[in-house]
């Protein structure tokens, strides 16, 4: 009885997520094209200075950003006794290149910098080692398959 109420708790609130993700990717990509729009409109026409690049790179990624995050949300949802470490792990090197590439070196403590290249050095090293992973169980996968 209580673990059929909490599986009903989880789905309506993963459905809410679901929703409210949406409903704030939606609001981003609008604001992403007027934020593109307002750039381009202004003298010198259709010429972005490397401070409105960045920003519109840093918005375009917190877009994919999102959409990782719900996509995250969904698979989470449609299978949920499964691990899903590709694409946690995927969104994470995703919002880490998104900060490296909005990132003003001049104004960033060094220690700081430092801390991003080990994030970076770590999360390359857990995409490696799950990509491993999965190749040798489809490997094995194959050999009981008689393939």
């Amino acid at each position: 009885m209580v673990s059929k109420l909490i599986q009903k708790f989880e789905s309506i609130s993963l459905q809410v997520l679901m929703l409210m993700m949406a409903i704030v990717l939606a609001a981003t990509i609008v604001d992403l094209a007027w934020l593109l729009w307002v750039d381009l409109a202004k003298p010198p026409y259709f010429i972005l200075s490397v401070d409105e690049l960045l920003e519109i790179f840093g918005q375009f990624l917190l877009v994919i950003i999102g959409l990782e995050l719900l996509e995250t949300v969904l698979k989470t949802y449609a299978t949920p006794h499964q691990p899903h470490f590709e694409v946690v792990i995927n969104v994470a090197i995703i919002a880490v290149a998104r900060k490296i590439i909005i990132l003003d070196i001049k104004k960033e403590a060094p220690l700081s910098v430092i801390g991003l290249a080990v994030i970076v050095l770590g999360l390359a090293c857990a995409y490696y080692l799950m990509k491993r992973g999965q190749r040798e169980t489809d490997s094995v996968k194959t050999v009981r398959e008689g393939r």
